[in-house]
């Protein structure tokens, strides 16, 4: 049996981009948020806020969610040149995503439920109190806002590369929509205590449930298609390669498949047929300008029927 040195046909499958800072900058806002969040829903409890608890369970779906990127930054990192993972470890950060948006949905049911209950049942609550700790949270908020706007604006400037890091996006947004839920928690509590509208802080539990399954619901939907491989929708990617493969007017395509391996990184099989067929190389090769395409394969058949137009 020979043995062929074959490293001149081998690639990497490592798609994984340096995330140190990052992740130092979640760790961070990860200490942050939790002491934030213990507060709040202590404080919530003791004051009878619904507004004020409602945001403390809020955040703590944030601390969540920030746990599940920093494991993902680990976790690819760690394993990114693992054989065993075939298309690298590009997808950890999408399925925190995914756990994240459920873990979401259990959290506004719950705040929902209570809402509605303190509606029918509304309690005693201690304005003064309850707007104190609701102001330090979005203090905590905006800090968190500001540790993490530098690493967002990178990687949303990155985004025409193709590099735009999908973990400190969705971390970037969980903290602006906690900025958010505490400036209702705000609104609803002065307006209790200067106007007596005890009742809009049940309802505003109750926005602040919407807004997390509104969110929950868009990363589920985002999320669940790069897991399921599903065709990209916002790329010009399979439109583009039909043209260049079948602009020599006898090469056809007859199945291609284009799904996502990584932020901003794909991988495409694409089947050719044709009456005089080229060498694969040459078909690969058509591709190259497309710098996210990080695997391609291609499959020539030969159509020998010259009768027929296309095979």
């Amino acid at each position: 049996m020979h043995h062929i040195a074959t490293t001149r046909w081998q690639h990497s499958h490592n798609y994984v981009l340096d995330t140190s800072t990052a992740e130092r900058r979640t760790r961070v806002v990860i200490a942050l948020t939790a002491a934030m969040m213990v507060v709040e829903i202590a404080a919530g409890l003791a004051y009878n806020s619904m507004a004020l608890l409602a945001d403390g369970w809020h955040m703590s779906t944030h601390v969540a969610a920030f746990l599940i990127t920093a494991i993902a930054y680990y976790f690819s990192r760690r394993h990114s040149i693992d054989v065993r993972y075939s298309f690298g470890t590009g997808k950890m950060g999408v399925l925190g995503g995914f756990t994240s948006a459920i873990i979401l949905f259990m959290v506004a049911i719950a705040m929902a439920g209570e809402s509605i209950y303190r509606i029918f049942s509304p309690a005693q609550i201690h304005f003064d109190d309850a707007i104190a700790v609701a102001v330090i949270g979005l203090a905590v908020n905006l800090i968190c806002a500001l540790i993490f706007k530098d690493s967002h604006r990178h990687s949303h400037g990155a985004e025409h590369g193709h590099h735009h890091d999908l973990n400190m996006r969705a971390a970037y947004v969980h903290v602006l929509a906690d900025a958010f839920t505490s400036v209702t928690a705000i609104v609803a509590l002065l307006s209790g205590k200067f106007f007596g509208w005890t009742w809009l802080d049940p309802v505003m539990g109750l926005v602040g449930s919407a807004v997390v399954s509104v969110w929950a619901y868009g990363l589920v939907r985002d999320t669940s298609g790069i897991l399921l491989d599903r065709a990209p929708e916002s790329s010009d990617l399979p439109d583009e390669i039909r043209r260049a493969v079948e602009s020599d007017g006898d090469s056809l395509i007859t199945d291609l498949h284009i799904w996502r391996i990584a932020s901003g990184k794909f991988a495409a099989i694409v089947s050719i047929v044709a009456h005089d067929p080229k060498p694969s190389d040459a078909y690969r090769a058509l591709f190259r300008e497309h710098e996210e395409l990080a695997h391609v394969t291609v499959e020539v058949q030969h159509c020998h029927d010259r009768e027929l137009v296309s095979c």
